[in-house]
């Protein structure tokens, strides 16, 4: 029997490979007759290639129910993995689309210029092939779903006591996703997608760019294009830039070249140029055991290898950056197989200084 309905063509990881490098267990309960009971059962599912990685989900499952953990936690945990399927099936569809998450706040009126630069930003991106993902609810979400329309959007809606219900441009729609967590609902955001864009908000926004900033910063989430944008005139990104460049620079707590991860501007159609220019060449990276594998969509001539070897040797741990072609644990991904590629041995972390890398990339001239 198969009740398996396979709705994703490629393997998506937004942490750049590192999820296909952890090993791959069985998992065990401890008792042998209980393990091949759940293998049976996880077998006669029909899970295909995922049946080891159920299997183990299922033995966790069940050590949980033998800690006998608060009954709260359980439910805590029961819901966001639901919270997270229902996630990985709505996008599934949609996963060969390019995807842009905007942040911004839910008070914004529809008469601020802020409204209409999100109207403006997410309209241009859909021209440019990027569907917007929101938070699905009212002031900046809605102006940004109303921008790429009911059939290029995604709304992600938090459950809240107060405020939010979905904005008429989402509401009723399949790409409407409810979560009662904040967790589960911005890991949806940075998993789904392939650029960022932060417009003036509160706390929430404020917590939604630095997760994603920490995220990438730390090797934990793939580098992706992020803009920050005001409408025209306004100071608000220009005064948070100055509080990051006194306090966090200034005191050694962040480094220069993570300014490159962002980029703050007052102007929509440089904000788009950002993010497309960004995938101009570059197409995405995994790694590869302890190798970097870099996709492009135009073949590295031999002056550019002479030159990223010369300027950008210090992101190595050892050898150089060679021109290679699909690695064999990439076979997952056979739509990707005839990009031309760059493989190295990377330094883990110095996220910014790689942004620089691709910046360099996309802007060369074979």
């Amino acid at each position: 029997m198969s009740n398996r309905r396979n709705l994703r063509k490629d393997p998506r990881d937004f942490t750049g490979g590192g999820i296909f490098g952890l090993p791959g267990t069985h998992g065990t309960t401890g008792d042998k007759a209980i393990d091949a009971r759940i293998q049976d059962l996880v077998d006669d599912w029909a899970c295909d290639s995922s049946n080891a990685l159920v299997q183990e989900l299922i033995v966790t499952a069940l050590k949980m129910g033998r800690d006998c953990p608060p009954e709260g936690d359980l439910k805590l945990y029961n819901r966001a993995l639901k919270e997270m399927r229902k996630s990985s099936r709505v996008f599934g569809p949609y996963v060969e689309e390019r995807k842009l998450s905007i942040f911004g706040s839910a008070r914004t009126k529809p008469e601020e210029p802020e409204f209409q630069a999100a109207i403006s930003l997410a309209r241009k991106m859909r021209e440019a092939g990027f569907m917007s993902i929101t938070g699905a609810g009212p002031g900046i979400m809605e102006a940004a779903q109303e921008g790429s329309g009911r059939n290029g959007s995604f709304g992600l809606n938090i459950k809240l006591p107060f405020e939010q219900g979905a904005n008429p441009h989402i509401d009723g729609d399949k790409k409407l996703i409810n979560f009662n967590y904040f967790f589960t609902r911005k890991l949806a955001f940075v998993k789904e997608s392939d650029a960022i864009a932060a417009l003036p908000g509160g706390f929430g926004t404020m917590d939604e760019l630095f997760e994603v900033l920490t995220l990438i910063q730390t090797g934990k989430a793939q580098v992706v294009p992020i803009v920050l944008v005001d409408a025209e005139g306004g100071t608000y990104w220009k005064t948070w830039m100055q509080f990051v460049k006194d306090h966090l620079l200034r005191l050694g707590l962040i480094s220069e070249e993570d300014f490159y991860l962002f980029k703050v501007t007052t102007d929509v159609d440089e904000a788009v140029s950002e993010i497309t220019k960004f995938y101009s060449n570059f197409h995405s990276y995994r790694y590869v055991k302890q190798k970097l594998v870099m996709r492009l969509q135009k073949p590295i001539s031999p002056e550019m290898l002479v030159q990223l070897n010369s300027e950008f040797i210090d992101l190595l741990e050892e050898g150089g950056f060679e021109a290679c072609k699909a690695q064999p644990e990439e076979a997952d991904e056979p739509h990707l197989a005839d990009l031309p590629r760059l493989i190295c041995v990377k330094k883990r972390g110095l996220a910014g200084r790689f942004r620089q890398m691709i910046d360099f990339i996309n802007g060369f001239e074979a």
